[in-house]
């Protein structure tokens, strides 16, 4: 890993949106990375409190040059919650400080739709697509299931992986847009070839770790059991 490379990670109602009852019950992380040379870093899913999170950057001297969303969700990126929550996100945070807002072009039209963000500053990709922190590289993985669109991002051994993958568990399939048999084929080949030293983030700390080896999950998560379809799905609800 390279010693440039600065990564923190953060808990919704606990490290930042602190008194926030709804950040609090969500449970979400979110991520900053970026070069501490040049002293650039972006936000991932930056939802709740992004005022908070551009704080914490400026105390340690890094400057925003773009966010990155895992998926359109409102409690990654902003907007309606369920039909009965608003969430502050990525509208909240261009009101601030306008940078590119990377997304998987599957859900550019869905994220301006729940946010009104659209292009620019959303900046579409395809799977595979390096973006560039000072010198720190970011890949984004194409992982669809739990959404059309949902990403992993792959940096320094680290592996992002948004509601896609959990410690315990993965995303949930059950709503609108969601695919349960694409979730299998982007947990059981898409993320195959991913060496088990690589160390897991989700989106939500469903676990008590805040992190683990991929090789930790695979021993313990059945999402990621090497069995078929149908029994995967029977494993997985």
């Amino acid at each position: 890993m390279s010693d440039r490379l600065y990564f923190r990670q953060w808990l919704s109602g606990r490290d930042f949106a602190a008194g926030n009852d709804l950040a609090k019950e969500m449970r979400n992380f979110a991520y900053a990375i970026g070069d501490l040379e040049t002293k650039e870093a972006v936000l991932v899913d930056p939802a709740h409190a992004p005022d908070d999170l551009l704080a914490v950057l400026r105390e340690d001297g890094m400057r925003l040059v773009g966010v990155i969303a895992t998926h359109y969700h409102a409690d990654h990126i902003g907007g309606a919650l369920m039909g009965t929550h608003y969430v502050e996100g990525i509208s909240e945070l261009m009101a601030l400080q306008t940078v590119p807002v990377h997304v998987n072009g599957i859900e550019a039209p869905l994220v301006e739709q729940g946010t009104g963000v659209g292009i620019p500053p959303v900046v579409p990709h395809e799977s595979g697509d390096v973006i560039m922190v000072g010198e720190i590289a970011i890949t984004l993985l194409h992982t669809p299931g739990h959404t059309p669109g949902s990403q992993c991002l792959l940096v320094e051994g680290r592996l992002l992986t948004g509601d896609t993958l959990f410690l315990n568990g993965c995303g949930n399939t059950g709503r609108a847009g969601c695919d349960p048999h694409d979730l299998y084929e982007s947990l059981q080949i898409r993320l195959a070839d991913i060496p088990d030293e690589v160390e897991i983030f989700a989106g939500h700390k469903y676990a008590l770790k805040a992190s683990a080896t991929l090789g930790e999950v695979r021993a313990t998560n059945v999402a990621l059991a090497p069995v078929d379809y149908a029994e995967w799905r029977t494993l997985n609800g």
